[in-house]
C-alpha cells in the first residue's frame, strides 16, 4: 500500500514516515503545494495524508484537484487549525477523514487502514481468492488455511495483484507502486521478474493454483475465475 504524506513540518513528516513504514506502507512525501500537485497528477496512491496549510498554496485546492480529476485516493486532512470550518470544507469536498494536530500516530495508522479497507476491500478485512486468503489487517496470507511465509515486498506484490485481479499490470506500474516514483522507467525489470518468480514458487508449493500470469510485452496479472 502506497501513501503520500503532504506536510511541510519536517519533524512531523519524518515521524509519520518512520511510524507508517514499520506497518509495511510505502511512504512518499511532498513539502509544498507545487511538489504535491505534481505527485498527485503523475501518480496514484492508496491514501493521501494532506495538510491544509502549505507553502505555495492550500491543501484544500489539492483536494479539489483530486476530485475534479476523478482520482480515487482516500484522503485524510490534517491541520493545526481546530476550526470547524476546515473540517466541514474538507469533508464537503470529498475528504474521507480529518485529524486535528497534535494527534497520535497510532490513531492516524488506524484511520488510514480503515479508509483503505473501505475503498479497496469493500470494508472487509479479508480477501478470499480461491484457496488463497489474505488478511489485510493482520497482513497474513494463507493457502488452504496454512500460513504462507512471504517477505514484505512479496506480500505487497500479492496484494497489489489481488486488488487488481484479472487486470494486466505493466511492469512499470508494479515498480512504481511497490518502490515509489524513483523507480520510473528503470533500465530493466529483472528485479520484478525475480519477485514474481519467488512469489509464484511459494504459492504453488503451498498448494495454490498458479494464478499469476505473465502477459508477453505487457506485464502480469492475477487470473481468478
Amino acid at each position: 500500500m502506497k501513501l503520500l504524506i503532504i506536510e511541510d513540518e519536517i519533524s512531523l513528516k519524518q515521524s509519520m514516515v518512520d511510524f507508517l513504514t514499520t506497518s509495511a506502507y510505502l511512504c512518499e512525501t511532498a513539502s509544498n503545494y507545487r511538489d504535491a500537485l505534481e505527485k498527485i497528477e503523475l501518480y496514484d496512491y492508496d491514501c493521501i495524508i494532506l495538510d491544509i496549510m502549505l507553502p505555495g498554496g492550500s491543501g484544500l485546492d489539492l483536494l479539489r484537484n483530486l476530485k475534479q480529476n476523478n482520482k480515487s485516493e482516500g484522503v485524510i486532512i490534517i491541520s493545526a487549525k481546530g476550526e470547524l470550518e476546515d473540517k466541514i470544507s474538507g469533508i464537503e469536498m470529498g475528504a474521507d477523514d480529518y485529524l486535528a494536530k497534535p494527534f497520535h500516530l497510532s490513531e492516524l495508522a488506524v484511520r488510514i487502514a480503515a479508509i483503505i479497507r473501505r475503498k479497496s476491500f469493500q470494508g472487509k478485512s479479508q480477501m478470499v481468492l480461491g484457496n488463497i486468503s489474505i488478511d489485510v489487517q493482520g497482513k497474513l496470507v494463507t493457502v488452504d488455511g496454512k500460513e504462507l511465509e512471504l517477505t514484505q515486498k512479496e506480500y505487497q506484490l500479492l496484494l497489489y495483484l489481488a486488488i487488481n485481479k484479472n487486470r494486466v499490470l505493466s511492469k512499470n506500474a508494479i515498480a512504481q507502486h511497490l518502490w515509489g516514483d524513483d523507480m520510473d522507467f528503470p533500465d530493466n525489470y529483472d528485479f520484478i521478474y525475480a519477485h514474481i518468480k519467488n512469489l509464484r514458487k511459494k504459492m504453488v508449493a503451498a498448494g495454490s493454483e498458479d494464478c499469476i500470469r505473465s502477459i508477453y510485452g505487457e506485464g502480469y496479472k492475477m487470473q481468478i475465475v
